[in-house]
């Protein structure tokens, strides 16, 4: 859809929280891997992944992004709030076909990991998996649960 992409990590500065296990840098590295295993070895040429922390102030976002961000010319996001607000902006706002959002989002996915359910594997490229083992990601995923309990 577009010669260069800008995956935008989003809530940048939260990690070791059960909706944010992961800290920026290994979400970077994830979506790192997952990009390499679907595009190849020169995907670098076309997506640049970048985190971005939060601010509390919806209605400049899109502007907030700006600041961050090469320039850009719209989104393609499964979230609501950032498709109305590039849409309020008068940017492009699309919504991508989900894949196999009612059992694959990230939230099933730490519910299935609290669970022992293996099945959480079969929603993210083997890559994927192989990065969330090697951080230690279920056994984090765990600890924090008890620790939020």
């Amino acid at each position: 859809m577009a010669e260069e992409v800008v995956v935008v990590i989003g809530s940048a500065q939260e990690s070791f929280t059960l909706r944010n296990p992961l800290t920026a840098g290994e979400r970077m590295e994830m979506v790192d891997a997952a990009l390499k295993w679907r595009y190849g070895a020169n995907y670098r040429n076309r997506f640049l992944v970048v985190p971005v922390p939060d601010i509390v102030m919806n209605k400049v976002w899109v502007q907030y992004l700006r600041m961050l961000l090469p320039p850009f010319e719209g989104v393609v996001s499964g979230n609501e709030l950032v498709l109305a607000l590039f849409e309020d902006m008068g940017l492009v706002a699309l919504r991508p076909t989900l894949f196999n959002r009612g059992e694959c989002s990230g939230t099933k996915i730490r519910e299935k990991v609290l669970k022992r359910d293996e099945s959480w594997k079969n929603c993210v490229p083997p890559p994927v998996v192989e990065y969330l083992e090697s951080v230690g990601f279920e056994e984090r995923l765990r600890r924090l649960a008890v620790s939020e309990g």
